[in-house]
């Protein structure tokens, strides 16, 4: 399940779905974290004829995977049907009309992904991942329609995301605040149970910083990134609780300015190649039934 308490997947959608106009003007860190990521498809040589962009947002991550795989088909994945629409919107009318760009668009959970299994060629996500309440789920969907010798590549958050934010909610019992992360190791462990072979993870540390608390709360919103969780508070945040938080926050201030950390965890991994035997026939595991032989 998602670290610490599970999120309200009906909340999750409709406030991505409030964010779709939102979201290009403050999801720089978005961009800025795909880019490193796409750089990062320098080290692996692969030619997907189909990929899926799971939790693609609206649609900057298309773009550049369709730049890189030209041949490929770029199929956008994303749980609210704004997003989706924002995405197309992205792509000039002229090429829809001449097939220069091939995208399909499909509305669904990362945890539950309408794609028939065998069919992806490369399985992408871009900070899409922590928002599943449960990833190894996540993960047995990406194997399962990932073809052998298909690559998963993702980015998604680490524990210290919002370390700042989660300090200065620290001693108020109005609920959850702040959603908890897996970390690397937990997942590269998860991808190998999900039966992915030799997964590569590391992690980076990058810093915002906002010239007050209100300006960072109203970016989060902007982005989709509000509080889900189903342990969260449900009536309003009290003028008193955001003058405490202020004050708590004013302490970490340094430079005139106050921090957000963002832990960004990136991995990818391959679906193996069936095995063979020495004919070159695939190699089919047969176990007996109701345990060991004797």
């Amino acid at each position: 399940m998602n670290r610490g308490f599970p999120l309200d997947k009906r909340q999750l959608r409709r406030s991505f779905e409030l964010a779709a106009s939102t979201y290009d003007r403050a999801a720089a860190l978005q961009r800025e974290i795909c880019a490193r990521a796409l750089e990062r498809l320098d080290l692996v040589s692969i030619a997907p004829a189909l990929i899926l962009d799971a939790g693609g947002g609206t649609g900057f991550a298309a773009e550049g995977l369709s730049r890189r795989y030209p041949r490929a088909t770029v199929v956008e994945f994303e749980i609210a049907p704004a997003m989706l629409q924002a995405a197309r919107s992205r792509l000039p009318h002229w090429k829809k009309w001449i097939g220069r760009r091939r995208e399909l668009f499909i509305c669904g959970d990362n945890e539950h992904m309408p794609v028939r299994t065998g069919t992806v060629g490369m399985l992408w996500s871009n900070l899409a991942f922590q928002w599943a309440n449960d990833l190894p789920r996540v993960f047995s969907e990406c194997q399962r329609v990932l073809q052998p010798g298909g690559l998963l590549s993702f980015t998604t958050l680490g524990p210290d995301t919002l370390k700042e934010l989660r300090r200065a909610f620290a001693g108020d019992t109005g609920g959850v605040h702040v959603h908890r992360f897996y970390d690397l190791h937990d997942i590269g462990d998860m991808l190998i149970q999900a039966g992915f072979a030799d997964p590569v993870m590391d992690m980076e540390h990058l810093i915002l910083t906002y010239a007050d608390v209100k300006t960072l709360m109203r970016e989060l919103k902007a982005m989709g990134a509000q509080n889900v969780a189903i342990g969260r508070s449900r009536g309003l945040t009290g003028r008193r609780t955001l003058e405490e938080l202020s004050r708590r926050y004013e302490e970490m201030r340094r430079d005139g300015r106050l921090p957000a950390t963002f832990e960004v965890v990136y991995g990818h991994a391959w679906k193996p190649e069936p095995r063979r035997g020495p004919s070159g026939h695939p190699v089919i595991e047969i176990k007996p039934r109701g345990g060991a032989v004797s």
